[in-house]
């Protein structure tokens, strides 16, 4: 049994596979040939041979043992002729398994949404420079105050963050204390918390829970910390008081939802 393979592209008269194999047996008179585009992974004795696809397939029955020696060895010139190296015996090509999807999984946190009122008036006023001091010691509290209540940054939003908690209570207490220490800078901000499921995609985190959340945050007034009923829920046995702020649409998001203003 011979097998070839050939790495690179677009050789004279040769089809433009990347990487291609191509594998022939002889059984008495018959000749049995393999060929297609293959995967190439290590170098040496690691390397490793594996078929994109099934590869294609040709019987060829040459009546005679002699005619089938005969064919072999002029297929065998011919990939030699085509810069095809030979395999030892021992190397052999398998067709890779498909790997099975992951599946990404759903997990339930509480997001925070924060973001500094009428931020583009206080740029204006204050100036580029200023103000780009003033947004570093505005992240740098915000980070701060995040680390210390265990929250998880997801994203900045130009002049706000989204974050995410494992503890709705943290992220209630995370959002007054961020609240609180941003006043120094001369700064108010609004917050919004909702519950839900989120994905997490790699580096990015996704989900409506997100969307929800932000939605909650525009109807936030100046240092309100606003909830949606899902984040009341799950902390309504804790000391944290709550005004309910009545029925509110949401801008794309479904129903109506009860908004609750957090006190503590």
């Amino acid at each position: 049994m011979a097998k070839f393979l050939r790495i690179g592209v677009h050789h004279k008269n040769v089809s433009g596979y990347t990487s291609k194999a191509w594998w022939v047996r002889r059984a008495g008179p018959n000749v049995f040939l393999k060929w297609g585009a293959v995967e190439v992974e290590g170098t040496g004795r690691n390397r490793r041979v594996y078929w994109t696809q099934p590869p294609q397939h040709k019987n060829v029955r040459c009546r005679t043992e002699a005619r089938a020696l005969e064919y072999i060895k002029k297929a065998v010139a011919k990939r030699r002729n085509h810069r095809y190296e030979q395999l030892a015996e021992s190397v052999a090509i398998r067709l890779r398994l498909a790997r099975p999807k992951l599946e990404v999984d759903r997990l339930l946190a509480t997001m925070l949404i924060v973001d500094i009122v009428r931020s583009t008036e206080k740029a204006a006023r204050l100036g580029d420079h200023r103000w780009t001091n003033v947004m570093n010691h505005y992240y740098a509290t915000v980070r701060r105050e995040l680390r210390s209540a265990r929250g998880k940054e997801v994203v900045t939003t130009g002049d706000g963050m989204v974050a995410r908690f494992d503890a709705p209570g943290r992220a209630i207490r995370c959002a007054a204390a961020i609240r609180d220490a941003v006043r120094t800078l001369g700064l108010e901000v609004r917050a919004g918390l909702h519950a839900g499921e989120y994905k997490q995609i790699g580096d990015e985190v996704v989900g409506l829970a997100i969307h929800i959340g932000a939605r909650v945050a525009a109807k936030a007034s100046a240092n309100e910390v606003l909830v949606s009923s899902a984040v009341r829920e799950l902390v309504a046995r804790s000391a944290i008081q709550f005004q309910d702020r009545g029925l509110h649409r949401l801008k794309g998001v479904p129903e109506r939802w009860r908004l609750y203003r957090a006190d503590c």
